[in-house]
């Protein structure tokens, strides 16, 4: 189980936004995507989230860094 003081500290790696616990993922509170949680071990790569529904590419979340010109 991923301790309330982990987190705390624990972030998106795309936005850096906080994510929240749902079952066996930490959830993005700003673009949703959701990363697996693996004996007890929080998986924070990018390779390894799982969209939400309706999202198709990673390039869709609100959190992906967009460029600017």
């Amino acid at each position: 189980m991923v301790s309330e003081r982990l987190l705390e500290i624990l972030a998106c790696p795309l936005g850096k936004a906080p994510v929240k616990l749902e079952g066996e993922y930490l959830v993005c509170t700003k673009c949703g995507a959701k990363y697996p949680i693996k004996d007890d071990i929080p998986v924070m790569l990018i390779d390894e989230l799982v969209l939400p529904d309706g999202v198709k590419s990673v390039e869709e979340l609100a959190c992906y860094p967009k460029e600017t010109t």
